[in-house]
């Protein structure tokens, strides 16, 4: 019995010293590595949301591409004993039929290394069944999300890229970053020995993923339009550059914004970094002649001219000793404020502007915000440059050559967003591009912003019927299209650059708004430094601005004016054309009656 019972102490003290020891002494080091048995650490993608332009169609998304590590010293086949290996030649004529690699391209890339080696990436992640049906132990498929532009060059100097590393480098992926990342995190899950995952140490939502989208206000199709537009004429007129803006100017919210020449995103690599800008935005430049409405709106609100005025239009003008003339040094006798802007006269202009001060005058370029940073969203808005208000004041050839649009200088985005107050009332909105976060699928309604009043609806009226007649009777008749009333304006500036005006460089430029009777939409036209006989706005921008009005008058289906329409049919019928007594209705449904109507499609 008592050999028995020392027999059971002993065993007792035993496994009780044993339990110390492992509980105690040994007890963390024990728990630490059953933690890290039983947990697995899920690593974030660092996936990106969607942008859509404001139909739903897809700018940008994040793909899952497959990448391809190679372990040569672990290379089995389904079945093979644990201590058969296979060759690097083996696997690799196994692997070349599926791979964008040769067999020899493989062995030389896993030549002389045992474990870790990336053979390809890049790779459709369709792929990775077709890899894993070869049952290669020792390959491993890697998936990680891929920034893909399906919109190409056309929405390059909108969204900008990442680059290699994931990193936003320009555009809205950069100025839109923290709402284009993802709230994820890496999450440290716990398992059951039977491998079910355990709720523990995992808060409410740890796993939710939202499918938010970043929502444009650009129609796609129209910017895909404005690109190819621009291509076309910068390549017509061996430009240096050129851009195009399509604002709604009820809410400032923009429908298109392109320039050219540009870059694929996805190849952003071979491009010339100078490309990455969106210049329309950023870049300065002398508006010349589409300020000219601008002017007359300051000039009637202050009272200085009235519906009647007239200037009479030497063609020549001395001002502190410098010479002003007109653009084709032509004298248009007595002539109104239509006449004015029809002919683009600059004289015509300097003495509108004279009935100003040149304090007053300065104070409202001050107050129009020429010179502050335009409210947008669009990255890297640039503000304006006006004279300091004493050499304005002192010096009587600035007020006189800003009357023409010259002596200051402002972005196309600001030039826009001045010529929206024109067409909109009078009221000064702010650019935009973004309509926020949506839910896929969900696309926001449009709204209307207030905004700050400018000028009187009645001066913007008038201003209006005055470019209106622009396009009736003037330079910018290449943009009228019957049945509709559209106001416009066509400039031709001299390019400054160093303080001097450079000889045979030159911005043509068209400003335009329709329908007058009821304005939706403002858009501009720039072409930086065409080369040829005659390159002015109305040749070379009013025609890629004629082609974009025919675009929205599609896309938006814009009906047209009842007056304008019956208008056409008398003409056409005292020129012996469509009988006058036609219904307006059976000319307005006919496609002949726009000039070219051509969809692009999405090659995306």
């Amino acid at each position: 019995m008592v050999m028995v019972f020392l027999a059971l102490c002993l065993a007792l003290g035993t496994v009780g010293a044993n339990l110390f020891r492992r509980q105690i002494l040994q007890g963390p080091t024990l728990q630490q590595r059953a933690r890290e048995r039983q947990s697995q650490r899920s690593r974030a993608l660092a996936e990106r949301r969607s942008i859509v332009d404001r139909n739903g169609e897809l700018v940008a998304f994040d793909d899952r591409r497959l990448r391809i590590w190679a372990h040569p010293n672990n290379f089995r086949l389904m079945g093979d004993p644990p201590h058969q290996l296979r060759s690097r030649a083996e696997i690799s004529a196994l692997l070349a039929p599926l791979l964008p690699l040769t067999r020899r391209e493989l062995e030389r890339r896993m030549a002389g290394r045992v474990s870790g080696i990336r053979l390809v990436e890049n790779l459709d992640a369709e792929l990775a069944r077709s890899i894993a049906q070869l049952g290669i132990s020792g390959i491993d498929l890697e998936f990680y999300p891929y920034r893909t532009y399906p919109q190409g060059p056309a929405f390059a100097n909108v969204v900008g890229f990442l680059d290699s590393d994931r990193r936003p480098q320009a555009g809205l992926e950069l100025s839109q970053n923290r709402y284009l990342e993802r709230p994820e995190r890496n999450q440290l899950r716990q398992f059951s020995a039977t491998g079910q995952l355990l709720p523990r140490d995992l808060a409410p939502g740890s796993f939710h993923r939202d499918e938010l989208q970043l929502q444009l206000t650009i129609d796609g199709q129209l910017q895909r339009i404005a690109h190819q537009a621009l291509s076309d004429a910068l390549k017509r007129w061996k430009a240096s550059r050129g851009a195009v803006i399509v604002m709604d100017v009820r809410d400032g919210s923009l429908l298109a914004i392109s320039s050219a020449p540009g870059y694929d995103p996805s190849r952003f690599w071979v491009a010339d970094p100078k490309l990455y800008r969106e210049w329309s935005v950023e870049d300065l430049f002398e508006p010349g002649s589409t300020f000219k409405p601008i002017n007359l709106a300051i000039a009637l609100q202050e009272g200085a001219i009235e519906a009647d005025s007239t200037v009479v239009d030497k063609g020549y003008l001395q001002i502190g000793g410098w010479p002003l003339f007109n653009h084709d040094r032509k004298a248009n006798g007595t002539i109104d404020m239509a006449k004015v802007l029809q002919v683009s006269s600059n004289i015509g202009m300097v003495q509108v502007m004279s009935q100003l001060s040149a304090d007053v005058y300065w104070q409202w370029l001050d107050a129009l915000g020429i010179a502050a940073t335009p409210d947008t969203d669009l990255p890297g808005a640039q503000a304006g440059m006006v004279k300091p208000r004493k050499l304005f004041t002192t010096q009587p050839i600035e007020p006189a050559v800003a009357a023409f649009g010259q002596g200051f200088s402002l972005t196309a985005l600001k030039l826009l967003q001045l010529h929206a107050v024109i067409a909109n009332g009078g009221r000064m909105v702010s650019p935009h591009i973004t309509r926020g976060l949506r839910d896929a699928g969900d696309v926001a309604a449009e709204g209307q912003a207030p905004g700050r009043q400018i000028f009187d609806p009645g001066v913007t009226a008038l201003v209006s019927d005055w470019m209106e007649s622009v396009v009736t009777d003037g330079s910018g008749r290449a943009v009228a299209m019957p049945g509709y009333r559209i106001a416009g304006k066509t400039g031709t500036a001299q390019k400054a650059e160093n303080g001097a005006y450079r000889d045979n460089a030159v911005i043509a430029s068209f400003v335009a708004h329709l329908p007058v009777e009821s304005p939706r939409f403002a858009l501009l036209v720039v072409i930086d430094e065409p080369k040829g006989p005659h390159v002015y706005g109305s040749s070379v921008a009013a025609p890629i601005a004629a082609r974009l009005i025919d675009q929205l008058v599609l896309l938006q289906q814009l009906p047209p004016n009842p007056t304008a329409a019956e208008a056409e049919l008398k003409l056409e019928a005292e020129a012996g054309g469509r009988p006058a007594d036609l219904p307006v209705a059976a000319t307005t449904t006919n496609p002949q009656s726009i000039r070219s109507l051509t969809l692009v499609p999405n090659n995306g």
